[in-house]
């Protein structure tokens, strides 16, 4: 057949759709949205192979912000499916890692056209149904970040596969990328869908074969990924969707011998709980899996004696509560010094009063619900707590209300204690916890910032003084793997600011970058001597 060394196009950001009122683009975004909102119910089946299985234990599928409202259901499995998933996974294994790699990443690249044409509004208006994002948030995420995830790991991948060694005279020393000894789990949060996709389709790119468990929350639009993946022309097998109980399906994956890989996405405590599950199970495996996750953030914003209020205030407003704070980069936590802190709080609260909070099928809000009943319930207890407490105060929302969504009004606190509750745990919703600190305790404030919490994920630095910028920088260089300078710690784009931190944050393994890719790969050396010596006697032995 045909060899060449293929030039894949060059990667460039997908535009983000403004949706302007009245405009061509909200009016057929708007339209899918009704359209799907109002469809029957369907019923999503598990991907195996080039099988979709249904079962007789059906889960409903709402809207988080129309609880009552019934999408439709997907199918839950048991053991059974988790075993059928990796055989299916095995099966097409070879095969796939076989493929040239350009025929692997033109199926990556037709995805891309696919989401940026006709998918576009399928894909945002099930990530606004049923992870209750508006428009501009679901746009952001489920159809340009995943646009930019299969085009830049394209031109990664190649990258990637470019890195070889040098060789001296009389030899040819190349590296080769093989894909890992086995199968490759993939768990998937709820937040985003375009990490849903990635975290299966990075590892697909690099040769490998996936089983894919989604969030329950997601699973909707899940099923539109699916499609995509299969309208591209992914083969059968190369990526397995499972909707089954984490535990039931770990206790499979974890005990077969071709588990390779985790790639996931979630809480700190269930990626410690699913490392010592591999490690439990080290002796069984044919080779030492990779881990790669990203997991929960504390993400902060500090802010200079320099700094100008109403950048800060903004940087609070848009990083603490775009997506009700459901993101593991939300800002929930700020220092705010003495001099302007009067000034920040009260612009923080006129921008939370002009928040418009409902349903995202409304174009006009910007709040919306979160994710389900647990997530609210366990986000009003910390609202109720702070009530209680006297040394810090709520200054703006602390209201909630599930009568008909998972609602919770943005909340401003403001607290006298740098080690409140709220400055130190993971929320996961729209509360930020402000402490004003002595405008001339900056560098101590560095130091209490850095040792207040256990994660090191996002964080940002608001000032006009670059010495202050600079000492910041240095004093959190392990605070945050992702650090903003003037700008809020959220909306990381690939191919620009790679995305991961460490510490309780995860393995820091770049998604959005060729760091990401490299851990998918297996290489192996191969040195080739054209004429090999025919003595074994070295010269020094004369």
């Amino acid at each position: 057949m045909p060899e060449a060394i293929y030039k894949v196009p060059v990667p460039t950001n997908e535009p983000v759709t403004p949706f302007k009122p009245g405009s061509a683009a909200t009016k057929s975004l708007s339209a899918t949205y009704n359209a799907m909102y109002s469809q029957d119910p369907i019923d999503v089946p598990m991907y195996i192979g080039a099988e979709q299985v249904r079962t007789d234990n059906k889960k409903t599928m709402s809207p988080p912000h129309d609880h009552q409202h019934v999408l439709g259901h997907f199918n839950y499995g048991d053991a059974s499916h988790v075993n059928a998933a990796i055989d299916a996974a095995l099966a097409a294994r070879e095969e796939w890692a076989a493929l040239p790699w350009e025929q692997r990443a033109a199926i990556f690249l037709k995805a891309a056209d696919l989401l940026a044409g006709p998918f576009r509004d399928r894909m945002n208006a099930a990530t606004m149904l049923a992870q209750s994002k508006n428009c501009m948030q679901a746009e952001i995420d489920a159809a340009c970040e995943l646009i930019d995830f299969f085009k830049f790991n394209v031109a990664y991948m190649t990258q990637v596969y470019a890195e070889q060694p040098g060789s001296n005279a009389g030899m040819w020393n190349r590296l080769e990328y093989r894909p890992l000894e086995g199968f490759v789990f993939a768990i998937t949060p709820f937040n985003f869908t375009s990490i849903c996709a990635n975290l299966c389709a990075a590892p697909a790119m690099m040769g490998n074969v996936v089983v894919w468990k989604p969030a329950e929350t997601q699973v909707y639009s899940a099923q539109v990924i699916m499609e995509l993946f299969q309208a591209a022309g992914l083969p059968d097998g190369v990526i397995n969707m499972i909707t089954v109980d984490g535990p039931v399906a770990g206790d499979v994956v974890f005990k077969h011998r071709d588990f390779a890989g985790l790639h996931f996405t979630g809480s700190s405590a269930v990626f410690k709980h699913l490392w010592k599950e591999v490690g439990a199970n080290i002796d069984n495996y044919r080779t030492y899996p990779r881990i790669v996750g990203e997991t929960g953030g504390k993400d902060f914003i500090i802010a200079h004696k320099t700094a100008n209020a109403k950048e800060v205030a903004v940087g609070i407003s848009r990083g603490a509560f775009e997506f009700q704070g459901q993101k593991c980069s939300a800002a929930s936590r700020a220092y705010v010094p003495s001099n302007i802190s009067d000034e920040v709080i009260e612009m923080v609260k006129a921008d939370l009063a002009d928040f418009k909070m409902g349903s995202p099928g409304d174009f006009s809000n910007f709040i919306t619900a979160v994710i389900d009943e647990s997530a609210f319930d366990k986000i009003a207890g910390y609202i109720d707590y702070i009530k209680t407490q006297d040394d810090a105060k709520i200054v703006s929302g602390g209201n909630y209300d599930k009568s008909k969504g998972y609602f919770i009004e943005p909340t401003v606190v403001v607290t006298s204690n740098p080690k409140f509750r709220t400055m130190c745990e993971e929320i996961f919703g729209p509360v930020m916890t402000i402490f004003v600190y002595d405008e001339n305790e900056f560098e101590a404030t560095l130091d209490l910032l850095d040792e207040t919490s256990e994660y090191a994920l996002t964080g940002a630095i608001f000032s006009t003084d670059r010495y202050a910028i600079n000492l910041a920088s240095k004093k959190l260089q392990n605070a945050a793997g992702n650090f903003y300078i003037n700008d809020k710690p959220t909306g990381a784009v690939v191919g620009q600011q790679p995305f991961g931190g460490a510490r309780a944050s995860g393995t820091n393994d770049k998604a959005g970058s060729y760091l990401n890719l490299i851990r998918w790969v297996s290489p192996r050396t191969i040195k080739e001597t054209f004429v090999p010596a025919m003595d074994y006697r070295y010269p020094f032995l004369g």
